[in-house]
């Protein structure tokens, strides 16, 4: 039979957020050497640090465990969006760009105009923007590159799960290479091309012989069936990192890349 699709084993949403209320705060966790710039602060636990800050945008480093636009209710109105706004008091227009899982950690950008907003976003659709990302992934990944191309689109059924479908699925490409082999888990720079939700992390957990890498990211309590088992002590989160971001400043042109520390 032809494979059509894939959807991870989907775990119990009681279970997901059971381990966000047990996981301490590594995320706030900071290696020294990290890249500020202008207006560059040291974060207090849990909240956002800025990396960069100009009169028309914003980068930021997102802790693990927060959302990057409110959800639904009043005890998810904290998020990255409403942090950023209460610190730039003259921001104007929607602010977000792009968005990272609450989960993962790492680099943002947002527009602090309307103008700097619309304009970068325009680069995220056109894919100009480069991110890479850095992961520890369940097991030893044997090649030491490659690309992972499978359309995927949300499981309407089984939400937020997102699955591999090449009929109504939406292109989803990513790069990867090893960074390192470390006893029983590979540390990987992850370089996507488009930006599906959970592309990552889906791309890394399905198997070799449909297409993906094989190996789940530690700690990934949707797409890893034994994150909450074998990995509770040794990942207290998502081990994924947003580290390094390169977009053109939507005022003048010029190219910025912002770096940032991996804390796992």
């Amino acid at each position: 039979m032809p494979f059509d699709s894939y959807q991870p084993a989907p775990r119990p949403l009681g279970e997901e957020a059971g381990a966000r209320e047990a996981n301490p705060g590594l995320a706030d966790a900071r290696l020294a050497g990290d890249l500020g710039g202008v207006g560059a602060t040291t974060p207090s636990a849990g909240d956002i640090r800025i990396v960069v800050a100009t009169n028309d945008y914003v980068v930021v480093e997102k802790p693990s465990g927060m959302l990057s636009v409110p959800g639904k209710g009043p005890e998810k109105a904290d998020c990255v969006a409403s942090r950023v706004r209460a610190r730039f008091l003259e921001a104007t227009g929607p602010l977000i760009v792009h968005r990272l899982d609450m989960d993962t950690s790492g680099l943002m950008v947002l527009g602090l105009t309307a103008e700097a907003q619309r304009k970068l976003s325009a680069q995220f659709e056109a894919r100009t923007v480069t991110k890479h990302y850095v992961a520890l992934l369940d097991g030893i990944v044997d090649v030491d590159s490659g690309s992972v191309a499978l359309p995927m689109r949300p499981d309407v059924r089984n939400r937020p799960w997102q699955m591999i479908d090449y009929i109504h699925g939406r292109a989803a490409l990513t790069h990867f290479v090893v960074m390192a082999r470390e006893t029983d888990r590979t540390r990987v720079r992850f370089s996507p091309v488009t930006g599906r939700a959970h592309q990552l992390r889906v791309h890394a957990a399905t198997m070799r012989q449909q297409g993906g890498i094989g190996h789940a990211i530690i700690g990934d309590v949707l797409y890893h069936p034994d994150s909450l088992t074998i990995y509770e002590a040794k990942a207290p989160r998502l081990m994924l990192h947003a580290s390094e971001l390169t977009f053109n400043d939507p005022v003048t042109g010029a190219v910025v890349t912002s770096r940032c520390g991996v804390p796992f």
